[in-house]
């Protein structure tokens, strides 16, 4: 038998044992190979765990941020002393914020409902089908029903798409009218108060003169009268052009005052020394009961000023033959309460609210013909106001009037710069 030939040198042996050996090598590079590829893989899974960490963060943060200016648009929006109203694409109610609730006298939810629904206003509601149909804004003044004297501006704006054709959201923006009102009321009325009492004086002076010019300068005794009577109208002009300065001053806050704390009957003595005079000629008496080392804090000229004015007043309006009382006691730890009473004829209920008010006069033909320019109770007013005091009036028809006012005694006492 003949055997084939084999490749020379070749031993089987040595082939059978190098086998293990090669899948040993292939083994141990299968496990680098693993290892390797698993911990490329962990490292890629940790990538991805930190990006999607860093992106839960980022849309933590995100909220975090929108909600933090969503929250300090609310305060705004709720802070805002114009009331606001947002209609969505359907005009119905999508907010509407704190001062428009006040101004509107709402209390119940009004979200979801329309304009005429919420507040019965037709005119708003009608304004606000306006604006949609026409694209553009608009304003309206209303008076509110219910709440007299109100008056609220409101404008009106629409938020179109970005190709401007349709409405989106319309924004409703009240403002209150019914200050500004008030002061033009009260400007219209000072003015024509002024007026009068300006134009009395100068065409009583323009009377006399024109009658002194043609002839009666040549009658001695006619030209004597009538030249004492333009002179007391000419003080009165004087008078009153002096008392709107001080009220002007007192108002504005650019009167300085000087406070000390000093005793308060001295201070009475004096105007009541002052006054005599006057009370003598109508047989009114003037008593002090101011009690002796009462002290107050006050600035001592414009003090003068306020007893001068209250005890002035009881002298001209007092019965004749009457008391003129200055009285004043401590109404608390810090607190002096002031009274100047009289026995006249007294206040109506009426008008003792508004006796304080420039002009104002509960007897207009009587205080004209006193002389007085209708604005001594208001410049009292605005001093004792100026000292952190108050002022007010008591009275009965045919018993008299108390004028009171309050002032502080102790040396630490601040007065207010706040007019009311």
């Amino acid at each position: 038998m003949v055997k084939p030939a084999g490749r020379a040198g070749f031993n089987p042996e040595q082939e059978s044992s190098m086998w293990p050996s090669l899948v040993a090598v292939l083994l141990v590079g299968a496990a680098l190979f693993h290892l390797r590829w698993k911990r490329r893989c962990e490292a890629l899974a940790r990538s991805v765990e930190l990006l999607k960490q860093d992106a839960r963060e980022s849309a933590a943060a995100h909220e975090d941020d929108m909600a933090r200016s969503h929250a300090e648009q609310a305060v705004l929006f709720e802070s805002m002393t114009e009331g606001v109203i947002v209609l969505d694409a359907s005009s119905r109610i999508q907010v509407a914020n704190a001062a428009v609730r006040q101004l509107l006298d709402v209390t119940m939810d009004i979200r979801g409902q329309t304009v005429l629904e919420a507040f019965r206003l037709g005119d708003l509601n009608a304004l606000v089908e306006r604006v949609r149909k026409e694209k553009a804004g608009a304003s309206i003044e209303i008076e509110l029903p219910g709440l007299a004297g109100r008056t609220l501006e409101v404008n009106v704006a629409a938020v179109l798409s970005p190709n401007r054709r349709l409405v989106q959201a319309v924004i409703l923006v009240f403002h209150d009218l019914t200050r500004l009102n008030e002061l033009e009321y009260t400007r219209q009325e000072f003015v024509a108060n002024v007026s009068h009492e300006l134009r009395t004086p100068l065409s009583l002076i323009k009377g006399y003169v024109e009658t002194l010019i043609e002839g009666a300068k040549d009658d001695p005794a006619v030209a004597s009268k009538f030249l004492h009577t333009i002179l007391k109208h000419t003080d009165r002009l004087t008078y009153l052009i002096e008392d709107l300065l001080i009220l002007s001053k007192l108002e504005s806050g650019r009167e300085a005052l000087n406070f000390q704390r000093e005793e308060f009957r001295p201070l009475v003595e004096r105007v009541v020394e002052e006054l005599q005079t006057a009370a003598s000629s109508r047989q009114i008496a003037l008593v002090n009961q101011v009690p002796a080392e009462l002290k107050v804090r006050m600035d001592v000229n414009r003090m003068h000023q306020v007893l001068m004015n209250l005890m002035d007043n009881g002298i001209k309006y007092g019965r004749t033959g009457g008391v003129v009382t200055v009285t004043a006691r401590k109404a608390g730890d810090d607190l002096v309460e002031v009274g100047v009473q009289d026995n006249g004829q007294g206040i109506p209920v009426e008008a003792q609210d508004r006796v304080f008010e420039r002009f104002f006069r509960a007897e207009k033909a009587r205080s004209r013909e006193q002389g007085g320019t209708g604005l001594g109770l208001s410049i009292v007013k605005h001093i004792v106001l100026s000292h952190g005091g108050k002022v007010w009036v008591t009275s009965e028809i045919g018993r008299g009037s108390t004028f009171y006012f309050t002032l502080q005694g102790g040396e630490t006492a601040t007065p207010s710069d706040q007019y009311s």
